[in-house]
């Protein structure tokens, strides 16, 4: 029987419980620090302890999972604790593209993707001293906006990253990545491709609630002027949302096309969850910002389904379920190597 793994962070209660529901075993790779936590559920089959996550890269980890017939679900947390060649090496069967994290991870790459995929991304600025105009600075990889800061010049930029670097939450030498700020109302599109069936689903849509930078925007406009602090965008939690009927043959649209460019781009495309994150303007025209080349913690807030999988499942589907299922039928198909790298 072939069995599902995950890292015990960011989505793996979802993904563990979807594992439970479609009867494969389910297995957490936990640290030390986090096991009480999740010995309360009963839907975990078997923990793996360890003192970091990064032991999954070791023999004896990964030995164990092989041992299982196991499989990987990546998530955020291994991408934000791990090198795309460590993520790449790992011995463990992975769900989904594995290659296509590195894409994810490099702000080059990620640039390059979604301009082929033709879509609408805002304007980036290469060097600190262009900045003329409002933007925001990002960090490389899965960051969970962590140090991320916005400027309106070279100066307020150059002041930002200095105390970032002194607070410790950025490093000296770390490069930045810098886009022009887009206004209007956030979105995270959240997908699910099928190699099996060849079919792209709309899964669901949230926001992010972003600390402090949310709190900040309560404030009146006197006390925000008198603040010395650098707001954080370091993601709290996630709220669901409903996108107009209208919106809909659009994320469709830039779904499609985001898989067959990723296909092109870095074989055999872009398969399982993703995330197309960004931002509609007072049009209602979407810029894409970031991707997320796998589950997102967002699809959290839609454990027995969101409005848009009941439309596609008679029945509760997470996002996390959907994966279980897309690997139990493979296995039953006999096409397992169709959705794992």
């Amino acid at each position: 029987m072939t069995a599902i793994a995950t890292l015990g962070s960011h989505c793996a209660l979802q993904v563990l419980k979807g594992a439970h529901d479609e009867g494969l075993k389910s297995i957490l790779v936990c640290e030390r620090a986090r096991e009480s936590l999740y010995r309360r559920f009963g839907f975990i089959d078997e923990l793996i302890m360890v003192d970091s996550f990064r032991e999954i890269l070791e023999d004896k980890t990964a030995g164990q999972l092989e041992a299982q017939d196991a499989v990987l679900v990546p998530h955020g947390t291994l991408i934000a604790q791990m090198e795309s060649d460590e993520i790449e090496s790992i011995k463990v069967p992975m769900f989904g593209n594995r290659n296509i994290l590195r894409w994810e991870s490099d702000r080059g790459l990620k640039e390059q993707m979604m301009e082929a995929a033709g879509l609408s991304i805002p304007e980036t600025v290469k060097e600190p001293s262009q900045i003329d105009g409002a933007v925001i600075v990002k960090r490389q990889g899965a960051a969970g906006g962590k140090g991320y800061f916005i400027a309106s010049s070279p100066e307020e930029y150059d002041k930002k990253r200095g105390e970032l670097v002194a607070d410790g939450i950025i490093g000296k030498d770390e490069v930045l990545y810098i886009q022009r700020y887009i206004r209007g109302v956030l979105a995270y599109l959240q997908y699910f491709y099928s190699p099996l069936q060849k079919t792209l689903e709309f899964f669901g849509v949230d926001s992010r609630h972003e600390s402090d930078i949310d709190g900040l925007a309560r404030m009146p406009a006197e006390a925000q002027l008198g603040s010395k602090k650098i707001p954080s965008f370091n993601v709290i939690a996630n709220s669901p949302m409903v996108l107009r009927e209208s919106l809909l043959q659009k994320v469709y649209e830039m779904g499609d096309s985001f898989v067959k460019a990723s296909s092109e781009l870095v074989a055999p495309g872009m398969n399982g969850p993703f995330c197309i994150e960004g931002v509609y303007d007072e049009n209602a025209r979407f810029t894409a910002f970031e991707f997320s080349a796998r589950i997102v913690a967002g699809t959290n807030i839609y454990m027995d389904g969101s409005p848009y999988s009941t439309l596609l499942y008679g029945e509760p589907m997470s996002m996390g379920r959907r994966i279980a299922r897309e690997v139990r039928t493979a296995k039953e198909q006999e096409k397992l190597d169709d959705v794992l790298t």
